[in-house]
């Protein structure tokens, strides 16, 4: 029986769409260019950064994100982020007795934001807080510690079939895929995503799999 569901943050309960804007702000560059390089560069299997070293080649993004922070233009979360059915379908998650791991691949400032807008989880933190990212099968073990629980009592829940869907399925996590955001819609008819336990349009959805 699943008694944990632990969720992915980009795309799954949050949007990205003031993430790239803000970086195309800070660089001087046209949203739409840098976004789009972004799903360009992604759908090739490569990392979303490179869209960026793209467009500024030589960048050194780690500075960069430190002279956003200090400018006062880092990384920024808040309601208006996230999707409209993240918060009421955690609480109902919640209110059915199941466990709730927020955990994804974001920075460890991302996951002081997220907690800091006190979502009806019981443990919310990223791969930067734990120094180990998706795919690896640390991240999966790390999240069933988060969980308390043996990987088979948890479902874990995202829009990416390389990232989320296999791993967390090779760790022996029951899998769901949500069909959202660029990459949950790009790879929504391929047998990676078919792979999955469930396939999802809602985060609604999910009480219904659980038996609750």
């Amino acid at each position: 029986m699943i008694t944990t569901v632990a969720v992915d943050i980009g795309e799954t309960l949050t949007r990205d769409d003031r993430y790239w804007a803000d970086w195309a702000d800070w660089l001087g560059l046209p949203r739409h260019t840098l976004s789009a390089l972004v799903g360009a560069v992604v759908a090739q299997g490569r990392d979303n950064a490179d869209a960026i070293r793209m467009l500024r080649p030589g960048i050194d993004l780690q500075a960069e994100y430190a002279a956003r922070e200090a400018a006062g233009r880092g990384e920024r979360l808040d309601d208006s982020d996230l999707y409209p059915d993240a918060r009421p379908a955690l609480a109902g998650l919640r209110e059915a007795g199941l466990r709730v791991v927020v955990a994804g691949n974001q920075t460890a400032r991302v996951a002081e934001l997220l907690r800091g807008m006190d979502l009806p989880a019981d443990t919310v933190t990223t791969s930067g807080e734990w120094g180990v990212a998706k795919p690896s099968p640390e991240f999966f073990a790390r999240v069933a510690e988060a969980a308390g629980t043996e990987p088979r009592r948890i479902l874990y829940v995202g829009d990416h079939p390389a990232n989320d869907v296999a791993p967390a399925s090779a760790a022996g996590l029951h899998t769901a895929h949500l069909r959202r955001g660029p990459w949950g819609n790009l790879w929504a008819d391929t047998a990676e995503a078919a792979a999955a336990d469930w396939r999802i349009d809602s985060l609604h959805e999910l009480a219904a799999l659980t038996g609750r």
